[in-house]
């Protein structure tokens, strides 16, 4: 019998990080993996954000990826690129083996 973290373990390879539902492949610092891009999750915290920085018009994007594939968790202000786009870290967040990973494009 597996203990429930051995289980969570499992489901984020079987379950949540699959490609034929929630990740698709994307290249994240020149490596490919399975990424899953959070519109409604991100639309919701920008707009939280917005009712405190007035004027930022910064294009935001929010990941989820398996923090076995991604490696190191990233630190605010840290560069990640995404298949061609550049992004600066806002926020990361380690959800027992998925990183939550909010970025500001860089330009």
């Amino acid at each position: 019998m597996s203990t429930f973290k051995e289980q969570i373990l499992e489901d984020i390879d079987d379950v949540f990080a699959d490609t034929d539902e929630f990740f698709e492949e994307h290249v994240v610092n020149g490596r490919k993996m399975p990424v899953m891009v959070d519109g409604n999750e991100n639309e919701e915290r920008t707009k939280f954000q917005k009712m405190y920085h007035e004027g930022s018009k910064s294009k935001r994007l929010l990941i989820y990826v398996k923090a076995s594939d991604f490696g190191r968790l990233p630190r605010y202000g840290n560069k990640v690129t995404i298949d061609s786009s550049e992004f600066f870290v806002t926020d990361a967040v380690n959800e027992s083996g998925i990183y939550s990973i909010t970025m500001e494009a860089s330009g």
